[in-house]
This record gives structure tokens, C-alpha cells and sequence, in this order.
């Protein structure tokens, strides 16, 4: 098989799984396939291309470090549709679920053919009457908020041409069923299982109590907007691509036409890692 690598070598440990990773291939004679910006720390003798152009010369990418690294590399990815192997280099992790512990079980599993491969909905944002953006996907969420000025933001939302609400908050987010652990998670929006179809409004800090989470149908579209006037809004994607944005100014938020395509093994279910990670269910230790 032919593994494509990228990593995050600000992360502890980054270099010692690299070498792992060199030395597992060589003793199974697999190709290996290096990100341009690994050149420096792996050295000579080896393949390296450029992020962008990696997927297409893999069967499966091994991304090494954060969520952050995993939410990059599926815009590398993009429509390819090149299995991504997530390995944690320290913090929570979610998306990257494999340990550098397990990284010679896991790659021998993906040789083996011992592995599922869990499809994940993205979104896709569209500025009406701008320019695409350079990456309009995202995996965990879409954003608009109030940017650096500490006032609330009158914000509209409608559902296929309806007008829904306008919310009166520092921002909102619309999260898709990955993303829901993520920032939709931290102001109380509902967790939603990564395999369903559906998409997270969820509001920053709104102003009434009356204003709550909605879940809503994948096959929707959403369109945004800024109500306030002369007041301008930043649009964030993954929260990795940014632009700002004029009241007014429509944002259509639909459906990928494609998915991204996550490695996963049995001993790490969903439920498994709500636990392990999040600590879901898990009743607080009694007092001393």
C-alpha cells in the first residue's frame, strides 16, 4: 500500500511518531509519501509532494497532531476522498482517535484490511455575490460572529427561502453532527451522532432565553445574514478560513456534495470516545 503522511511538528512527540511511522513502513515495504513541509526534519530519500496534491498519490493519509491538523487535512483531502488516519499528538483529540501507542496496530490493521471507514457530512458556504471562497467546506461548523467589537449582532436565518428567526447574540453557528462536540458543544447545543444528516443552528450568547438550538434536516439550505446596520461580521469556516462580512449580506449554507472519509476501528466507538473524552455519563466522584 502507499501511506501519505502530515503532521504537526509544534506537537510533543511529533518526530518520535514520524520515526515509527518510517520504520514500520520499511519493514513491511509499503510506500511512504511525505507533505512538502515535512522535508527538513524527515531528510532525503524520500517522496514529497505538496499538502494539496498528497490525497491523490495515497490509498490512506496519516495525519499526526490535533483535531486542527485532521480539520486541515480534510481540506487537502477535499473531494478526493482519500481515507484520513487521525493519530493524537497530545490534547483532546477528538477527531484524531488513534495514540502514537497504537500507530504500528493501527497501520498493520489498515494493511490488513481490519478497519472501517466512517463517512462524515461537511458543509459548504457561499457569500451571494462575492467570489468563492478559497475552501468554502467545513467539517465541524460555519460562523458568524461579532469579531473584536464586544456588541451583540442582530442576525437572520432562513430555512429554504423561509425566514425563521433572527437572533439577537454575539454570533451563531451552524454546526454539522462532527462539529457538534466542538463549539456547539461549549454553548450548549446537542450532541448529534456523526453519521446522521443534519445540520446544528446554534446562537453565541443569545440575548433572549427563549432562543434555543435547533437541529435541522442535511438535505436544507441556510442562509445568514447580518441585520445590523453598518455594523460588519466575521465569517469563520473550521474556524481556519476567515472573511469579514457586510450587514446584509446573504451567506448560503448548504451540504457538501461531498464527504470527508475518517478511519475507524471497533475498539473506539462513539460512545466510547464520549466517554473516554468528554467524560459523558460519568457521575462526579463523591467527597472524601
Amino acid at each position: 500500500m502507499k501511506f501519505g503522511l502530515v503532521a504537526n511538528l509544534n506537537r510533543p512527540g511529533a518526530r518520535e511518531a514520524i520515526a515509527a511511522f518510517i520504520d514500520w513502513a520499511k519493514s513491511r515495504r509499503h510506500e511512504l509519501v511525505f507533505s512538502a513541509d515535512l522535508h527538513q526534519s524527515v531528510g532525503d530519500g524520500h517522496v514529497f509532494v505538496e499538502r494539496d496534491d498528497i490525497a491523490a498519490r495515497v490509498d490512506v493519509l496519516v495525519a499526526m497532531g490535533g483535531d486542527g491538523t485532521i480539520l486541515t487535512t480534510v481540506r487537502a483531502v477535499g473531494a478526493a476522498g482519500t481515507p484520513i488516519l487521525g493519530i493524537n499528538l497530545g490534547s483532546l483529540g477528538f477527531l484524531t482517535q488513534q495514540t502514537p501507542l497504537q500507530l504500528v496496530r493501527a497501520l498493520d490493521a489498515i494493511a490488513a484490511g481490519n478497519y472501517s471507514i466512517e463517512e462524515r457530512m461537511l458543509l459548504k458556504a457561499e457569500v451571494r455575490g462575492r467570489e468563492p471562497l478559497p475552501y468554502p467546506y467545513a467539517l465541524n461548523e460555519v460562523v458568524l460572529f461579532n469579531g473584536p467589537v464586544s456588541r451583540v449582532l442582530h442576525i437572520g436565518l432562513k430555512i429554504n427561502g423561509e425566514e425563521v428567526v433572527s437572533y439577537i447574540a454575539d454570533g451563531l453557528i451552524i454546526a454539522t453532527p462532527t462539529g457538534s462536540t466542538a463549539y456547539n458543544l461549549a454553548v450548549g447545543g446537542p450532541i448529534v451522532h456523526p453519521r446522521m444528516e443534519a445540520m446544528i443552528a446554534a446562537p453565541i450568547s443569545p440575548f433572549s432565553l427563549t432562543t434555543r438550538p435547533m437541529i435541522i434536516p442535511g438535505e436544507d439550505a441556510l442562509e445568514i445574514w447580518v441585520e445590523t446596520k453598518n455594523r460588519q461580521a466575521i465569517l469563520t469556516l473550521d474556524g481556519q478560513i476567515h472573511t469579514e462580512l457586510d450587514d446584509g449580506e446573504p451567506v448560503l449554507i448548504t451540504r457538501a456534495e461531498f464527504r470527508s472519509r475518517l478511519v475507524v476501528f471497533p475498539e473506539n466507538s462513539y460512545y466510547k470516545l464520549l466517554k473516554g473524552k468528554l467524560h459523558w455519563g460519568v457521575p462526579p466522584h463523591p467527597g472524601e
